[in-house]
């Protein structure tokens, strides 16, 4: 087994990014949702268009992870302020972070997850904080054995399904 390697996108892998992005979204959450509800996710909130366009824009940074010469997974993390009930002004969200699923157990995520840390130490941040939905146990597990607390809860709409999301940070 190859070392995973994880490097910064550029705006040339925006169709790379796309790929993965609706790919691993798809395999994440197709098997608890109805059709209909990803069917309207994927052609109106997840299109290849919307996603090429948040590769290179402002706030926005992408992170690739490689097994081999393959991308197996990545991360988008973006810039913002804290949300609510977070301590301090500015924060960085880890908005994405996927592996393809034969992938999945094999470090992608512990990768894609030290250098979304890194990011955030680097920009000097307080707080690092992500969304994960209330029923993804193995994401919450993750997310909790690497120092992330819930805060609070948000609405995700998955088609026409309002679904709840956990939001979890981490102090640094």
């Amino acid at each position: 087994m190859n070392e995973i390697q994880v490097r910064e996108a550029t705006t040339a892998d925006a169709e790379l990014i796309a790929t993965l992005s609706r790919q691993t979204f798809y395999d994440a959450f197709a098997g608890d949702n109805t059709e209909a509800d990803m069917d309207k996710f994927m052609n109106e909130t997840f299109t290849r268009e919307k996603l090429m366009k948040e590769v290179g824009a402002t706030g926005n940074t992408f992170l690739l992870a490689y097994d081999g010469d393959e991308a197996v997974g990545y991360a988008r993390v973006r810039e913002t302020t804290n949300p609510l009930l977070v301590e301090g002004g500015e924060a960085l969200e880890i908005a994405r972070i996927y592996a393809e699923q034969k992938s999945i157990g094999k470090g992608v995520g512990k990768a894609l997850m030290e250098r979304c840390i890194e990011l955030a130490r680097q920009k000097n941040v307080p707080v690092i904080w992500l969304g994960v939905w209330e029923k993804n146990a193995k994401a919450i597990a993750f997310y909790t054995k690497w120092g992330f607390e819930k805060f609070s809860e948000h609405v995700f709409m998955l088609g026409n399904d309002p679904q709840t999301d956990w939001l979890m940070k981490k102090m640094l």
